[in-house]
């Protein structure tokens, strides 16, 4: 029976990291500074060293409320040991999972008002095969978006630091040019993060994982029901305003044109069929 958290969230959350063997995984698409040195104090006192895994969406480091604070994550990954960092634009949920013994599964974000402020409610779950499903399912979730090197966390940290002041200069002064810097700052730190999930990769090879991913978890689809299920997980690709390649990844309008060339990629490999009922079938 899972046991239900409504109250001392923290305390449980800090229970379930001193509980860690080998790895811990977060899932919380804000973070700030605070609770993150709580769960660095705590693995810092183990005695064996673990890896931690922090997924996120790391454009909410832009929005200038600091409900992510980039340079928290920096710090943690300097300080505690090995640390992979991905983004994941989509993500809202927040789960954390403790190897594969342990999961909560919660309403609260890895902030400070997520963990003593706000009411927020929760479930920690024991039993090894769903622990085990709930990481596997994370873990697939964060190969849809990627893993973010220290060097482009740290650009993205300082690019985001630079942001703040201009949003302090904007709320000083109402001129064109203050909001025009602040303009042309959003999106040199959004290209920091195209570049990331650019990285080693195509747009037909996320797109084809993508596709994958949603035909296993949904069933057959039909290519009009794929699509905004695609630009859902893949927001910053699938973006109808804009028309780019970076580094070799096309983001912006003609993603369905790329999402049917994965289609027909993943056709050819025999993974999917168009059957006649109009759906794309995985084969297995």
């Amino acid at each position: 029976m899972p046991e239900i958290h409504s109250r001392n969230w923290s305390m449980h959350l800090m229970e379930l990291v001193r509980g860690v063997n080998s790895s811990l995984f977060i899932a919380s698409p804000f973070i700030t500074r605070w609770p993150l040195e709580q769960v660095a104090r705590v693995l810092n006192a183990q005695s064996r060293l673990l890896h931690t895994h922090i997924l996120t969406n790391l454009f909410n480091g832009s929005d200038g409320t600091g409900s992510l604070n980039v340079d928290a994550l920096v710090e943690f990954s300097e300080h505690v040991g090995p640390t992979t960092v991905s983004h994941l634009p989509s993500l809202h949920a927040k789960v954390y999972i403790a190897d594969n013994h342990a999961a909560i599964i919660s309403s609260a974000n890895l902030t400070t008002g997520g963990l003593r402020e706000n009411l927020e409610y929760g479930v920690l779950l024991r039993d090894e095969e769903t622990v085990k499903r709930i990481r596997k399912d994370f873990e697939d979730f964060a190969l849809l978006g990627c893993s973010v090197p220290r060097a482009i966390l740290v650009n993205y940290a300082n690019d985001i630091r630079q942001l703040q002041q201009d949003y302090r200069t904007m709320e000083d002064s109402a001129s064109r040019e203050a909001r025009a810097k602040l303009t042309k700052g959003l999106a040199q730190s959004q290209v920091t993060l195209l570049k990331a999930r650019a990285r080693g990769k195509t747009t037909n090879g996320i797109l084809m994982n993508t596709i994958l991913f949603l035909l296993e978890r949904n069933g057959p689809l039909l290519t009009e029901d794929l699509h905004p299920c695609i630009q859902a997980i893949h927001p910053d690709i699938c973006d109808d305003a804009i028309d780019r390649v970076i580094d070799g990844v096309h983001f912006g309008k003609r993603w369905k044109h790329y999402v049917r060339n994965a289609q027909q990629g993943l056709k050819r490999r025999g993974q999917i069929e168009l059957c006649s009922d109009g759906r794309w079938h995985l084969l297995r």
